[in-house]
């Protein structure tokens, strides 16, 4: 949380902070117009330093509504308390001993923040809220101390109720595997053309070969559970004869549509049909 980038990849060597923003115009492969690195040397490196640089650079495209409390002007809406949310949530779950680091993107229509490490709790459960199982238990208690970030488990909730007042597209949460990765994606603005092409790629996909593939091996999986009580996604890999990665990611869609049931930690993670 403190200190200095150099003494803390002492213990964690793969410790790197990433703030990278983007033009309208730039592709997402393309060069960053700003950046921000732990590794630069020209500041600290540390989290609460970054968190503080990086939460300033995202706040300050917010639009505030001219809003009064007393005598005093209130510039601070529910959506710079989402991104506080958002950007801590990033900080305290990430594992810092894993090979990748924290990276956010900022174009000017959207946010995405990756952080090293899986859910440690169901996707769903997150995305319902009540649920709190932090990877990084210090990190949460001092960002507490100045009233950052929710040990309930209602960040994610939160998040998505805020956007959807707002009328924005609503957040995307990814999971890759291999190494282990959380991807979410803060759309900026309402974009219907997007979601409307979006829409149509789905819905074709869903009619081709590729869709008769996926329900294959996803049948292949609760075909296995059905058979093997309770399995890991190396075991099930192994079983249907395809990648750990691949496996997981129809393990996921299987979780998410309430068909099977994910128990335990990223590591330890087991699954089993539901009841």
């Amino acid at each position: 949380m403190f200190g200095h980038e150099y003494e803390i990849v002492r213990e964690f060597p793969h410790y790197f902070l990433d703030y990278q923003e983007h033009d309208r115009s730039a592709t997402e492969d393309e060069r960053w117009t700003d950046r921000i690195a732990s590794s630069s040397g020209d500041w600290s490196g540390n989290i609460c330093d970054f968190y503080f640089r990086v939460y300033n650079r995202i706040a300050q495209d917010i639009k505030v509504p001219f809003k009064l409390e007393g005598t005093d002007r209130i510039d601070d809406t529910p959506l710079h308390k989402a991104l506080r949310e958002a950007l801590a949530n990033a900080l305290i779950h990430a594992d810092y001993y894993d090979r990748r680091g924290l990276v956010i993107q900022k174009w000017p229509d959207k946010i995405r923040i990756a952080n090293p490490g899986a859910f440690r709790i169901n996707v769903q459960e997150a995305l319902v809220g009540g649920v709190s199982d932090p990877r990084n238990e210090s990190l949460i208690k001092m960002f507490n101390l100045i009233n950052v970030g929710e040990r309930a488990g209602s960040g994610l909730p939160s998040i998505r109720t805020v956007w959807q007042k707002q009328g924005w597209q609503e957040p995307e949460i990814v999971e890759s595997f291999n190494p282990d990765r959380t991807t979410l994606l803060l759309p900026l603005a309402a974009n219907k053309a997007t979601a409307k092409s979006g829409d149509k790629k789905v819905a074709a996909k869903s009619g081709g070969k590729s869709s008769s593939i996926s329900e294959k091996r996803k049948n292949d999986i609760l075909q296995y559970l059905t058979d093997t009580p309770e399995a890991s996604s190396t075991q099930i890999a192994d079983a249907i004869g395809l990648q750990v990665s691949r496996t997981k990611m129809y393990l996921t869609e299987l979780v998410a549509s309430g068909v099977i049931v994910a128990e335990g930690s990223s590591r330890a993670r087991k699954y089993r049909l539901k009841s």
